[in-house]
């Protein structure tokens, strides 16, 4: 596996990670005051996808720049 296929399984895995302490973060709210590991505990996966998002954000522009101004697969237009 390259260099881009780790990172977006691992945004993959980490926004399941994310989804589940969000949902995990309002079911102790509605059963009261919850902790504060709890209230907390979204914020490093929250972290680690706004990396690989950005990351994965900046793919395509890179490559276009590696290509010389045009993307990888883009025909040129006359």
């Amino acid at each position: 596996m390259n260099w881009n296929t780790w990172i977006r399984q691992i945004h993959r895995w980490v926004a399941i990670a994310f989804t589940l302490t969000v949902t995990a973060n309002f079911v102790a709210m509605g059963l009261g005051e919850p902790p504060p590991w709890l209230v907390y505990s979204p914020l490093p996966p929250l972290f680690v996808l706004l990396f690989t998002g950005l990351y994965m954000f900046a793919l395509p522009y890179a490559a276009k720049r590696r290509s010389g101004g045009r993307a990888a697969g883009e025909a040129r237009t006359q």
